[in-house]
């Protein structure tokens, strides 16, 4: 009897270990998010970018983008809120709109177009992931000293 009682305690702190894990995976995940106030073209529509969005996390301003900039902060768990401070022109008067948002498990970095989330589009159309590219070497480069003198080897 007392055996099968200690077998039962063991297998019961176990599957409370596993929920728990379980449960901190969900929201204990961390994101990059990335901001991009970029025109975007997407099923033959397209949404222009305003002058300037400011971008405010938790109270906190994390990004300033004019026109084609990105910027970008870090959020921990699936729910993302943020408040845009919009100046859709140069010298008018800004607004600002509240953004909730659910990010995707999957997506370590999320790429979120601003203009396509301001017109309303669909998650599909304003989020992307984000990856990192390596650029490509397109000349090799001659190897030379500390003082810009080109090495010639020997001759």
């Amino acid at each position: 009897m007392n055996k099968k009682r200690t077998l039962l305690f063991r297998v019961i702190a176990v599957l409370l270990l596993i929920a728990i894990a379980a449960v901190m995976l969900v929201i204990g995940r961390g994101h990059t998010v990335y901001f991009d106030n970029k025109a975007q073209t997407e099923t033959g529509e397209s949404f222009e970018a305003p002058y300037k969005v400011e971008v405010y996390v938790d109270d906190e301003r994390v990004a300033k983008l004019y026109e084609d900039e990105r910027g970008m902060c870090t959020n921990i768990g699936q729910n993302f809120k943020m408040v845009l401070e919009i100046t859709p022109e140069k010298g008018a008067d800004p607004y600002t709109v509240s953004v909730g948002l659910k990010l995707p498990y999957n997506m370590d970095g999320v790429i979120i177009n601003l203009p396509a989330l301001l017109a309303g589009q669909p998650a599909s159309v304003y989020q992307s992931e984000f990856i990192q590219t390596i650029p490509e070497e397109t000349e090799e480069e001659e190897a030379s000293d500390d003082m810009g003198n080109i090495d010639m080897g020997e001759m």
